[in-house]
């Protein structure tokens, strides 16, 4: 759907593997950038392309008319098509430097992050034609220009993208969404994100990878509302060891578990890479300060 005069949102829906064979549903969305040519903002999971091209197709334009392609780090669902994105338009590929291995090689990536059924989301690796860095300006011909935002937390080289002309902000996941499975890497780098996303004066348009489009005021809600989400989970590890040290030292699974309830989230979250996230909380830079959202 066109969302602005530029941008229009592609909501991509697909499945994760859950515990005991069941299939869990999520989506993603993908953003376009209309000009002279196009921009596409992340690929979705593999297969995705023939999503984005039948809309390219329906809005009068041509999946040959992608120029470049911004992914906003490498996890599978923002990475999954680019590899046939690139080979079938010839487009540009580009991301921060610190996504750059993970996107190029992705039985590393597989490897070092595994998450179930991996490959049925990724359809191979991509080269990174170009790097991206804070405060880099894309400009489109016959478009809108992009700041680029450097918004690590989510992982290490995830970037937003500030479109000042339309007041819209995409973050893909940098924000956390209250009540949703959270996945971060580093949860006081998250915090300082959202916080500095917060900061940006007059957004129109609130962009997330893993939640609607949101409008004005309400996407100064669900920031304020990704970093109390936070600081409660926060708050919640940090009881759990208090309740029982053994789990910060060893049975990470059971931490995970036990502050899934105290946060009145489902069981079936209870992932190694929930797992991961909640173990953020345990670093030494963290663990000894109970409010996050002061700093």
């Amino acid at each position: 759907m066109q969302i602005a005069d530029h941008i229009h949102a592609l909501k991509i829906p697909f499945q994760i593997a859950g515990p005991f064979g069941k299939r869990i549903d999520r989506f993603v969305y993908v953003f376009l950038i209309y000009g002279e040519r196009i921009w596409l903002i992340d690929s979705g999971v593999a297969g995705s392309e023939s999503i984005i091209f039948q809309y390219l197709k329906d809005t009068g334009r041509s999946p040959q008319e992608i120029s470049m392609l911004i992914l906003s780090h490498a996890h599978p669902d923002h990475i999954g098509s680019a590899a046939a994105i690139k080979r079938i338009t010839g487009c540009t590929v580009a991301a921060h430097a610190s996504e750059r291995a993970w996107i190029e090689d992705v039985a590393l990536q597989a490897k070092e992050r595994p998450v179930p059924g991996f490959f049925d989301l990724v359809g191979g690796s991509v080269e990174v034609d170009r790097t991206l860095d804070e405060g880099d300006l894309l400009r489109i011909e016959g478009g809108a220009d992009l700041r680029v935002l450097h918004t690590p937390g989510h992982s290490c080289g995830s970037i937003s993208l500030w479109i000042a002309e339309e007041g819209a902000l995409i973050t893909a996941d940098a924000i956390a969404i209250d009540r949703e499975m959270p996945i971060y890497q580093d949860i006081l780098a998250s915090v300082r994100s959202v916080q500095r996303l917060a900061s940006i004066p007059e957004i129109k348009l609130l962009l997330a990878a893993w939640d609607e489009p949101r409008p004005g005021e309400d996407a100064y809600r669900i920031m304020d509302e990704g970093l109390q989400y936070l600081q409660h989970i926060h708050s919640s590890v940090l009881k759990a060891v208090r309740e029982d040290s053994a789990l910060a030292e060893k049975d990470f699974m059971q931490l995970c578990k036990k502050v899934l309830d105290e946060l009145e989230l489902p069981q079936f979250m209870a992932n190694p890479l929930v797992a991961a996230s909640f173990r953020a909380s345990l670093r030494e830079d963290v663990r000894d300060r109970s409010d996050i959202l002061k700093i």
